[in-house]
């Protein structure tokens, strides 16, 4: 699951993973569309590497262990603990081993699972009650918490954990292994017919593995309307706004720094359509399957502007994306 989420076990907002990669007057990448030598070069960069996670304390391995669980497997079980609960680090207890088909990285693995805050046992929210078990990647970056946890064990395994939230309280995850299916084949970037581009709209140079680079012309003005701009025409089916969707992206400002990406992380990322930006969801929409899209964002369709009750860092921003529809599919 995304590291310290609060609702689900993935995000549904998009990540502002803040990346360096401003330069001015640079180079395309090679292979792809030509990009303009003039203005603002905005070149997807390595995220560094993550901070090893901390270690649990002996006081957080048995404030987890004095966790109780009850009922069958294939139910929703009782979760009962003192309160409020205290860890200090992420904590795991395997609680029941499963004995079905093992899981294996990239496998396609179904969960069902209950949240309960920390701090008087209440129960958040649960895939059982709402009938709506969540499938991802194992090895997907933005399950990391459950990755390593999962690896290995076995359907209808049930894993215990208390963690922090994005919020800083802590909750109380049961996840429970529901089934797995073998690793779906999907590609990792967009594949289809070229299209040219309007002038005097950024440009996008792709390298041989697709990652692309934009350059902004100098002094380019954001439309205060949204430009939805195809550049790869794929042979899908065309999305809709209430689809999940997986794809690969790039985000810029107008300077050339490069604010956020998928190709950084190493993964596609999926997300639900009608749960990010206006400007994504108007973008995407209407675009097929296997597409490449730019889209030229104003802050009025990013993250609006900003104001005292608005302090997202990216508020009152113009942003740039290139993004490679990957899948689409029921949300």
């Amino acid at each position: 699951m995304k590291h310290r989420t609060t609702a689900g076990l993935a995000a549904v907002a998009l990540a502002t993973i803040a990346l360096t990669g401003c330069a001015s007057q640079g180079g395309p990448a090679d292979g792809g569309n030509a990009a303009a030598s003039d203005g603002n070069v905005c070149e997807v960069k390595a995220a560094p590497e993550p901070s090893p996670a901390p270690s649990p304390s002996e006081a957080d391995v048995k404030a987890v262990d004095a966790i109780e669980v009850a009922g069958p497997v294939g139910k929703e079980p009782t979760v009962t603990f003192k309160a409020p609960l205290q860890v200090s680090a992420p904590t795991f207890r395997i609680v029941d081993e499963g004995s079905g088909e093992e899981l294996k990285e990239k496998d396609q693995v179904t969960i069902d699972y209950v949240v309960l805050a920390g701090k008087d046992g209440k129960q958040a929210t649960s895939t059982w009650k709402t009938k709506e078990p969540e499938t991802f990647e194992l090895g997907d970056p933005q399950y990391d918490l459950l990755n390593d946890q999962l690896m290995g064990q076995k359907v209808g395994a049930r894993l215990l954990m208390a963690s922090t939230a994005m919020d800083q309280s802590i909750q109380v995850t049961m996840v429970e292994v529901a089934k797995v299916e073998a690793p779906k084949e999907i590609p990792t970037r967009a594949e289809g017919t070229e299209v040219a581009p309007k002038d005097g709209l950024p440009t996008v140079a792709l390298a041989d593995d697709g990652q692309p680079t934009v350059t902004i012309p100098e002094g380019y003005k954001v439309p205060t309307e949204l430009v939805v701009e195809p550049l790869i025409e794929g042979d899908g089916a065309e999305v809709t706004k209430d689809q999940t969707v997986t794809v690969q992206y790039a985000g810029c400002l107008l300077d050339g720094t490069s604010f956020d990406s998928s190709w950084s992380r190493g993964a596609p990322l999926e997300f639900p359509l009608n749960g990010v930006i206006p400007g994504w969801t108007n973008g995407i929409a209407g675009q097929k399957v296997g597409s490449q899209v730019l889209l030229v964002v104003p802050a009025n369709q990013a993250y609006g502007e900003e104001s005292a009750e608005n302090t997202h860092e990216l508020a009152g921003k113009d942003l740039i994306f290139v993004v490679d529809i990957l899948e689409a599919k029921k949300a």
